[in-house]
């Protein structure tokens, strides 16, 4: 069974500013439309629902939303000399 997230991500300061679980992904959906007008003057701030099975599921296919730069270019590195 998947679940729906919403997340609201600042780009300009790169880091998570909130992440909620929904019930249904209709409430998800409602809840980005509402999110979206409340930041509409405000390019860096972005909004998304995501579905997975899990909150950990999305660490990993989503990693940009939950790791600094320097995180996710120390995970690229480890990639690269595993290769």
């Amino acid at each position: 069974m998947t679940r729906s997230f919403l997340l609201v991500y600042d780009r300009s300061a790169g880091r998570l500013l909130s992440l909620v679980e929904h019930p249904t992904r209709a409430g998800a959906l409602q809840a980005r439309f509402d999110t979206e007008k409340q930041h509409r003057h405000d390019t860096s701030i972005e909004v998304v629902v995501l579905t997975a099975a899990s909150e950990q599921v999305l660490h990993r296919t989503h990693a940009r939303y939950f790791k600094d730069v320097g995180q996710l270019a120390s995970d690229w590195l480890r990639h690269v000399a595993e290769a």
